[in-house]
């Protein structure tokens, strides 16, 4: 008999297929093609459609973070560092997210805007990789209660992957790269 309760429980294969993430996935595919729409009327760069990219994903993020804020918090307080200390972060987190991705859109303040995305992402990948490392078997806040997707090593690499982008950012801005 399992005494944990069995939200703290990994369920074998629950994340072990491709097919698991179909919505992380569309999201994704949405959002390149949008930046990609948005990125061509003028010359086309790969830092512009970072760009675009990157807003249109946090902006459909945290839209879907919003249509239940409740339940994205009960959810993102269960790994998220910051959440489980202080929940008004879970009721804060998809403006934040909001905020970064319009901020993305419209190209504003951008060093501020990528160091923003680094902080904010790294931070939360800290809080996904401490449960992963406990077998905690939730579903990922960061897709709201719409979308029904295992926090798992994806989660981990989806921020872990804006971090890198928004790092990208700064080092193409810089003439770095």
């Amino acid at each position: 008999m399992n005494s944990k309760p069995g939200f703290q429980v990994r369920e074998e294969e629950r994340g072990a297929h491709l097919s698991d993430y179909r919505p992380l996935f569309a999201l994704l595919a949405v959002s390149a093609l949008a930046a990609l729409a948005a990125s061509l009327p003028g010359p086309f760069t790969a830092m512009v459609w970072m760009h675009y990219f990157m807003g249109f994903f946090l902006c459909i993020f945290a839209m879907l973070k919003l249509f239940h804020p409740s339940s994205f918090a009960n959810g993102f307080e269960m790994y998220d560092l910051l959440a489980r200390r202080f929940r008004g972060y879970a009721y804060i987190y998809p403006f934040i997210e909001l905020g970064l991705g319009l901020a993305y859109l419209s190209f504003a303040a951008p060093y501020l805007t990528y160091a923003l995305t680094i902080i904010v992402l790294s931070f939360g990948a800290a809080g996904v990789l401490s449960a992963l490392r406990k077998g905690l078997d939730i579903n990922c806040p960061c897709m709201g209660t719409v979308l029904d997707v295992p926090l798992s090593t994806v989660t981990l690499t989806e921020d872990l992957g804006m971090a890198g982008m928004a790092l990208m950012l700064i080092l193409m801005r810089s003439g770095v790269i």
